[in-house]
């Protein structure tokens, strides 16, 4: 059988256990994935086709529905651990949502620990997740870490799969380490992992150091762990696996804890220790091996040791340039995949060796035509799997994406090498203006990866002048990104589909569903051979051709169905945004508000300090005009009018002096801020409490929680409404305070007018008495 008609089966037989889950379908369901699990079914995910994605879509969604046998389960997770390989992880990941499928099985069995199925999940977890972001918030991914906290150390047979899979989670997740780290039992973890040091077998112990140094690094413990006599023992440790082997899987995970130890600076000026050269030199002869697992372990170590090995620059590069010998893209294209990361990491090494010291070295062993020819190979197996301008960046492990990031990387060292090696320059430019190069530049900008949009940001930067530089360019980038957008679609409707339960046949479709089971009913027997039994020589072709037009019509019914519930789902899934960012804006804004008052609290306290200042110089000036009055009072009678309407000055700034009523009002203003702040906050905590929980309730209690909410939402109304008029008073109180402010600068003018009335009047008063 092959695999176009298996595919066809299993979504059929995906049908029918959806519709009913008998006896007899879950058999017939569980025979048609072993069936598939016995072919062949390389790259079958990263075709990109119907069918497949289909099916898998179909398979992850029952592996996680808790209501699925065991058995079924177990079949199911085989089958999607096979399709699993380096060209379909990350769309099994991403597009599919398996990581969280599988961490919801852990879940669900998760009080057995030693279970088959929950130790089958482990396995592919971890082969899943290695090199993959997964975030915290992810369905489960929290569960299943603190599940693995737990296990590793009650269950001998999970404890590899378990540290393995946590070494995957921690590194480079600054969201996981955090999340692990605020845990309560992080100290009695650490003691664990510890003591998994002692191990016998080497690849728990790399698993440990792994997860040590994505937690510790860069703290006291990691100081202890790896200081200077224990980071010794380590490096051997980790050259003596990459050397002598203990699997591909173990060198990989060596590699890795290598490169994050090399990351901090102290660590790497440990490097240079007493068997560093020898190790180094073995790691190179490792290049030479037929095994291309090996010869990938896809160069890693040589690479990473690059910032403190350049002394050996000159005996690695013939090394290194001697893997870019022998594509063939004619051997099809796991070949061509294994030549694009293997011609990646050579790049990236001789790139990190173009420094001063050695850049005549590299100059020296590279030549134009081994680049130009390595370009032109690229660009055309780049384009004859993908069209010019829509090469679809479904994920990195794509072929046409590899291709394009390994010229990429041969661009950007033929743009640093083109001013010392002879002819590069000009077969850089020609390569620039070339108008395949439009698809790969437009994908590097835009790239999700910042190192990708840099070299492509340089590439374009070298490539504007030119005169024939390709006019495409902002096609294709609109084009990727479109089909980005559509791809990012998709993949929200696929686990919007995957979450939606079984429909529920209403009376209305009785005569439907009678009708698709008779014809089902006929299809089993047109695939198990019974209808030869039967006499069906009489059968018009007519009456064939009606049951064949009914078997389309309940397909169209289903079909439309599921897209009725997949556009519900949308739109509950819209409403919930738009919900949520209502609620955000509220909350912007009640922040902005509470900021504002904030301010006007501050402004009022610092000119009310300044108005102070201001009114004890007043009053000096004052009491030193009341005494120059005092003193001409029985010169001039005029004058007890002035000393009068000083008096009524002097009462008016008296008034305003009074400044306690105010502040009284500014600190219950305050008061009432910070518990209005206060109720808010709970308020809001409530409230997303009960969001989170609220999918997890049942239908009672569902409909407590959101008369709750209700109350919430209206108690969080009133809050607002006393906010407001709070905010109300404070107006109200800078008005009356600009008010006294106005009366204030009017007496200060009166008060100077007298000022200078008495001034003028002494001044006449000293020339009488002088005469």
């Amino acid at each position: 059988m092959d695999i176009a008609t298996c595919l066809k089966s299993l979504l059929v037989a995906i049908q029918q256990y959806r519709d009913s889950r008998t006896v007899q379908h879950t058999a017939q369901l569980q025979k048609q994935v072993e069936d598939l699990s016995g072919l062949k079914c390389d790259g079958l995910l990263s075709s990109g086709q119907f069918l497949p994605t289909e099916c898998v879509s179909g398979l992850v969604e029952l592996a996680g529905s808790p209501s699925t046998s065991p058995a079924l389960t177990s079949a199911i997770i085989s089958l999607l651990a096979q399709l699993s390989d380096d060209a379909s992880r990350e769309v099994l990941h991403s597009s599919f949502n398996l990581t969280s499928t599988l961490a919801a099985v852990i879940h669900h069995h998760g009080n057995t620990p030693g279970d088959p199925l929950v130790l089958q999940c482990l396995q592919v977890l971890q082969k899943l997740t290695y090199n993959t972001r997964t975030f915290q918030f992810s369905n489960y991914i929290r569960e299943l870490i603190g599940f693995l906290l737990t296990s590793q150390s009650q269950n001998e047979d999970v404890v590899m799969p378990c540290l393995g899979l946590l070494a995957n989670l921690c590194r480079d997740n600054p969201s996981v380490q955090s999340h692990i780290k605020s845990m309560e039992n992080v100290r009695q973890l650490y003691r664990t992992l510890i003591n998994f040091l002692a191990h016998n077998s080497l690849t728990v112990v790399i698993f440990t150091l792994s997860i040590l140094a994505s937690l510790t690094l860069n703290e006291k413990v990691g100081e202890k762990l790896f200081e200077a006599k224990n980071i010794h023992q380590t490096f051997q440790l980790v050259f003596n696996i990459i050397v002598n082997g203990g699997g591909t899987l173990t060198r990989k995970y060596s590699v890795d804890l290598l490169i994050d130890l090399l990351k901090s600076p102290k660590v790497a000026d440990y490097l240079s220790y007493q068997h560093f050269s020898a190790c180094v030199s073995q790691v190179l002869g490792l290049l030479h091996l037929k095994d291309a697992d090996s010869a990938a372990t896809e160069s890693l170590g040589a690479e990473s040791v690059s910032e403190s090995t350049l002394s050996f620059v000159e005996m690695l590069l013939p090394v290194a340039l001697g893997l870019l010998k022998g594509l063939d893209p004619a051997k099809g294209d796991a070949h061509l995949r294994k030549h694009c990361h293997r011609l990646t990491h050579v790049c990236t090494l001789l790139l990190l060796c173009c420094r001063d010291a050695t850049r005549s070295l590299v100059s020296s062993q590279v030549s134009a035509q081994l680049c130009l020819s390595q370009v032109e190979t690229l660009l055309s197996c780049c384009h004859s799997n993908s069209p010019l301008t829509c090469l679809p960046p479904v994920s990195s492990n794509n072929l046409s994406q590899l291709c394009a990031e390994s010229l990429l990387k041969v661009l950007e060292l033929m743009s640093r090498l083109r001013q010392q090696v002879q002819d590069m320059e000009t077969s850089f430019y020609r390569m620039l203006q070339d108008q395949r190069t439009v698809t790969p530049l437009s994908l590097a900008l835009t790239s999700h990866r910042r190192e990708r949009v840099q070299t492509g940001l340089a590439l374009l930067l070298e490539a504007t002048p030119l005169p024939d530089f390709p006019a495409l360019l902002g096609e294709s980038i609109a084009a990727n990104n479109a089909y980005r957008q559509r791809e990012a679609e998709l993949s929200a409707k696929r686990v919007a589909v995957q979450e939606v339960p079984p429909p529920r046949m209403s009376s209305s479709m009785t005569d439907a569903s009678s009708g698709n089971k008779s014809v089902s009913n006929l299809v089993e027997k047109l695939q198990t051979g019974m209808e030869l039994q039967e006499p069906t020589k009489d059968s018009p072709l007519s009456e064939i051709i009606d049951v064949y037009e009914q078997k389309l019509a309940g397909f169209a019914s289903k079909e439309s169905r599921l897209q009725d519930l997949l556009e519900a789902k949308a739109l509950a899934l819209s409403q919930a945004d738009r919900l949520i960012a209502q609620y955000r804006l509220q909350r912007a804004q009640a922040e902005a508000e509470a900021r504002k008052l904030a301010c006007l609290l501050k402004d009022a306290e610092r000119r009310r300090e300044d108005l102070q200042g201001e009114l004890g110089n007043q009053v000096l000036e004052v009491e030193r005009s009341r005494a120059d009055m005092e003193e001409l009072l029985q010169h001039n009678a005029r004058l007890q009018r002035d000393s009068e309407e000083h008096q009524t000055l002097k009462g008016a700034y008296n008034a305003l002096l009074n400044f306690t009523e105010t502040e009284r009002l500014l600190k219950e203003l305050q008061a009432a801020h910070i518990s209005l702040s206060k109720q808010n906050d709970t308020l809001r905590k409530n409230h997303e409490a009960l969001q989170l929980h609220k999918d997890r309730e049942k239908d009672q209690e569902r409909r407590d929680l959101e008369e709750t909410v209700d109350v919430l939402r209206k108690e969080l109304n009133k809050t607002e409404q006393a906010r407001k008029d709070v905010s109300i008073k404070a107006s109200s109180l800078e008005l009356q305070k600009s008010q006294l402010e106005s009366k204030l600068k009017q007496k200060e003018d009166e008060l100077n007018k007298h000022s200078a009335m008495i001034a003028m009047i002494h001044s006449l008063s000293s020339g009488k008495l002088k005469s």
